[in-house]
């Protein structure tokens, strides 16, 4: 029986050649490609300063080290999503706050962030959990009155928006991923976003040994350059940005007409432009019963995330997170990326039914 994977990375003729053009000019280092796609992705950023990295982490801890966030700080954060967000907190000696989420939307309930705050906050680092954003109206309000730096996760969640204000464009920084399971993908690789340039300035030092000018090391700072080999591929993807995220909102609209409603769908605000990085449903039961009659039938499924990040052996928190704890044991993510074929779209939603009527 032919599986339908959970993610599939579509990498086509136009990245090869990308790739190929770049490989015979010899230049392979960051250069001239990397710059053309830090301006190409800053259209989609109101314009704002923009900074490619080698990973989504790596975007993370700029952004958070350029802000001046550091020893001594505290950082909120929410406990349901990967553990780079809290990584990246920790890397740079501040300490991360671990909040719970709105059960609904899985991200960052804004309520709890009032309740974490103490003379040390320094900042919120927001994550747009599985393509839909935060609770951005509420958080900048609650930042602006506490006189807090905004940091957005926004990993998963290329072009996603709220009332036609796109992600990474609400907070101080950003920071996005191109991993290859991402909704757009340079083969590894992030992208820092900032409101402030001077900020940005901070961060292209840190990405560069703290250099701005060779020789002439400003700051301590990193190796974290992107290559002009995964920029090259970064602006092709780029490119198809709009067309796929329209492929994986179409799909997931197939699968909330067609799921029956013995699991819960994807649920969204009014005004909120959900880009389905992930489909999460939440399962009542035994989920992983559940993921394994869906491998029967021929339908992957992911579960992110299992464990809440505080709970990980490298935090090793007791906090109390009552809606983070359930939905880790519910969430199942469905396949929804745009190499779905209507019959593929027709057999996840007929799997899934089954499996809850069998369940």
């Amino acid at each position: 029986m032919k599986m339908i994977p959970v993610a599939k990375p579509e990498i086509g003729k136009a990245e090869r050649r990308a790739v190929d053009r770049v490989m015979r000019s010899g230049l392979l280092a960051q250069g001239t490609e990397v710059s053309n796609f830090e301006k190409e992705f800053s259209k989609f950023v109101e314009d704002r300063d923009c900074v490619a990295v080698n990973s989504g982490t790596s975007a993370l801890h700029v952004a958070l080290l350029s802000l001046g966030i550091g020893k001594g700080d505290e950082v909120i954060v929410p406990s349901f999503t990967f553990a780079a967000t809290a990584n990246s907190v920790a890397l740079t000696g501040a300490k991360p706050v671990f909040v719970d989420i709105n059960p609904n939307t899985f991200c960052i309930d804004p309520v709890e962030i009032v309740k974490a705050i103490t003379p040390k906050t320094k900042a919120i680092q927001v994550v747009h959990l599985y393509g839909l954003a935060a609770e951005m109206p509420a958080i900048m309000k609650i930042a602006k009155k506490y006189k807090l730096l905004v940091v957005e996760d926004a990993a998963q969640a290329h072009l996603a928006s709220i009332e036609g204000k796109s992600v990474g464009t609400f907070g101080d920084a950003a920071a996005f991923s191109f991993y290859p399971t991402k909704n757009m993908t340079s083969g590894e690789g992030g992208m820092i976003v900032y409101k402030d340039p001077a900020a940005a300035r901070v961060g292209r030092l840190y990405r560069n040994q703290g250099m701005e000018k060779r020789y002439e090391n400003e700051i301590v700072g990193f190796n974290l350059r992107m290559t002009d080999i995964h920029a090259s591929i970064g602006r092709v993807q780029l490119s198809k940005l709009v067309e796929k995220t329209q492929r994986r909102q179409e799909n997931a609209a197939f699968l909330s007409e067609n799921i029956l409603k013995s699991v819960q769908v994807p649920i969204f605000p009014s005004g909120y432009s959900h880009v389905f990085h992930q489909y999460t449903i939440k399962v009542q039961g035994d989920r992983d019963s559940f993921a394994s009659k869906l491998t029967d039938l021929g339908v992957g499924s992911g579960v992110y995330y299992p464990i809440p990040v505080h709970e990980l052996p490298a935090f090793g928190k007791k906090n109390s997170l009552p809606n983070t704890s359930l939905v880790c044991q519910q969430v199942l993510s469905l396949p929804v990326h745009p190499a779905l074929s209507k019959r593929d779209l027709k057999k996840i939603a007929a799997a899934v039914n089954k499996a809850s009527h069998v369940s």
